[in-house]
């Protein structure tokens, strides 16, 4: 008697992760991607009905939603004006622009961190380390996370200002199709990216006009050397800190040591500019 073929072995379905943002009040929640689509959607036709239309809500439906947004928002999203020759309109608050504009960030940060957890997160086969998901792969020391304060257009180039919240002001000057591709907008939260060989160090009272857009001063508060170069952290005047690689040399010539004062200055085009995706 001959025995039958084994039975085929089922393959493992890759596990995936998933996850839904939402807001909520004291009051009551103020709702998640649908509701936040419906605000986004009276921003962009200015009537209810169209807004309804578009998310796939009844008008009844749009107005209980929009009317618990305002009761747990504490203040109203969106404005209602009565008739006339135009049929009257529907107009998202200003404080209904920035909760969707907040909301919008938030949520580019949150779709990414879940793109990132679900790479990793559910491969049973390895250790989960949320330490190696969350740092970001770059080769540049300095990372400073703010928010774009200014951006300034030029015919090629534009400027744009970075202001690290307890930190120093970053400037940086991108291309225009750069600014265009990454979105960057005022308030909006932007990571600043710069490599130590970038920085440049002096005596604080070096006495010399440099072009170089970001310089700032500050106390050496670590130096770490070797055979040929040194790396050395200044605890900035301004807030935060910076690492800068220079030459043992330079390190005697200017007589650093842990405690001394120097100034650290890079150029606005070694400033790599990134965002959330």
């Amino acid at each position: 008697m001959t025995a039958g073929p084994r039975p085929a072995r089922r393959r493992r379905q890759p596990l995936h992760l998933g996850g839904e943002l939402w807001v909520d009040s004291p009051v009551g929640r103020l709702g998640g991607e649908t509701r936040m689509a419906l605000l986004r959607a009276v921003a962009e036709h200015g009537s209810i009905t169209q807004a309804a239309r578009a998310v796939g809500l009844s008008y009844k439906g749009a107005w209980d939603a929009v009317e618990a947004m305002n009761q747990a928002a504490g203040a109203p999203l969106v404005d209602r004006s009565a008739g006339g020759r135009g049929g009257g309109s529907t107009r998202l608050t200003g404080h209904g622009l920035r909760l969707l504009q907040r909301y919008q960030e938030v949520d580019a940060v949150h779709r990414r961190l879940l793109r990132l957890l679900d790479e990793q997160a559910f491969d049973l086969e390895a250790d989960f380390s949320l330490t190696r998901i969350m740092i970001l792969k770059t080769s540049a020391r300095n990372q400073f996370v703010g928010q774009v304060t200014a951006v300034r257009a030029g015919a090629v180039n534009d400027e744009v200002e970075i202001t690290v919240p307890g930190g120093p002001r970053i400037v940086a000057v991108l291309t225009r199709d750069s600014t265009d591709s990454l979105g960057l907008r005022l308030n909006m939260t932007a990571l600043a990216l710069v490599k130590s060989s970038s920085v440049l160090l002096a005596a604080e009272d070096h006495g010399l006009r440099l072009s170089a857009r970001n310089q700032f001063a500050g106390t050496v508060q670590g130096l770490r050397t070797g055979a040929v170069n040194s790396e050395l952290t200044l605890a900035l005047d301004a807030g935060g800190a910076v690492t800068a690689v220079v030459t043992e040399a330079s390190v005697r010539d200017l007589g650093l040591v842990v405690g001394s004062r120097a100034m650290a200055f890079f150029k606005a085009s070694s400033v790599i500019v990134a965002v959330a995706a």
